[in-house]
């Protein structure tokens, strides 16, 4: 049973699963702007979040944890701190958005493009 269980399995054991869903985080933080299947991008979606919101107020312990979450890549993390966290920093919370799209051709899995809301 799966009583009290969260996230997503993505059909991944946990450390293949946590180096995925860190690097579509680290790559959509990077670029802005993402497509892919829609379970990945339900997994994803809350980590982005939690970032943007740690990144809002830039203590120590926030960039600690930013560095631990981020696989330490200061790139990413600067790039964060600096210029997408101020666009948000009166927002409450709902930073990206998930949109659909058509089935994918190959093996017609379902898309999403993740992207920020202005």
């Amino acid at each position: 049973m799966r009583h009290r269980k969260k996230g997503k399995v993505l059909d991944r054991k946990v450390g293949p699963r946590r180096a995925l869903l860190l690097g579509l985080t680290r790559s959509f933080l990077l670029v802005d702007r993402m497509a892919t299947t829609l379970a990945k991008a339900k997994a994803v979606q809350p980590l982005i979040e939690r970032c943007v919101t740690r990144a809002r107020k830039p203590t120590l312990a926030d960039r600690r944890w930013l560095l631990a979450h981020l696989g330490g890549d200061h790139e990413v993390i600067k790039k964060l701190i600096q210029s997408i966290a101020p666009r948000y920093e009166n927002r409450p919370g709902g930073y990206t958005r998930r949109t659909r799209l058509p089935a994918r051709k190959g093996d017609a899995a379902k898309m999403a493009l993740v992207e920020w809301v202005q």
